[in-house]
């Protein structure tokens, strides 16, 4: 499956990109109109940038928590800190795990949300940017002949951005 996606200043010259698509003979099925009054980003599936942060955070808390842990028990057990004088040696071992489970739950939070953020989404986020702006995007799915097709009728209104995508499928 191929996506084109133009972004256009405003409703108006959306619409007329729409109703020319249409008399092109583009199914309604496969062209959207995203923006005010239309379809939102999360109505069409747009990747939402802060929920890839939170899945990536996620993913790492399971991995870096216990490895910090064990990381801070054994920096603690070769150091010999004492982090409380009051408490037995394996006390302060397990303290010192505890600190560097925190460590890797900070880590995780902060590395996995930070890639999540500003790479996970992709294009979702300036695309949702622009909606944000006001602008409007047609999304046309399909063959590579139709989004070719819908390029054509699309260049005539001069859009902001015009960029084609291929879905990729995995064999």
């Amino acid at each position: 499956m191929n996506y084109l996606v133009a972004v256009l200043p405003d409703r108006i010259q959306a619409e007329a990109a729409y109703t020319a698509l249409e008399k092109e003979g583009l199914p309604k099925t496969q062209v959207n109109i995203l923006g005010r009054g239309y379809q939102s980003a999360d109505e069409y599936g747009l990747i939402d940038p802060n929920q890839q942060a939170r899945k990536g955070a996620k993913r790492l808390v399971y991995g870096l928590v216990p490895f910090g842990f064990v990381a801070g028990y054994a920096f603690n057990f070769l150091t010999g800190i004492e982090i409380l004088p009051a408490i037995a040696p394996v006390g302060n071992h397990i303290i010192g795990g505890l600190l560097g489970a925190a460590s890797g739950a900070l880590g995780a939070y902060f590395v996995g949300g930070g890639v999540g953020l500003t790479v996970g989404s992709g294009d979702a986020l300036p695309y949702r940017n622009r909606l944000n702006a006001g602008k409007y995007l047609i999304v046309v799915k399909g063959t590579e002949e139709l989004t070719r097709q819908a390029t054509r009728v699309l260049r005539q209104f001069e859009p902001e951005d015009l960029q084609g995508y291929a879905e990729l499928t995995s064999a």
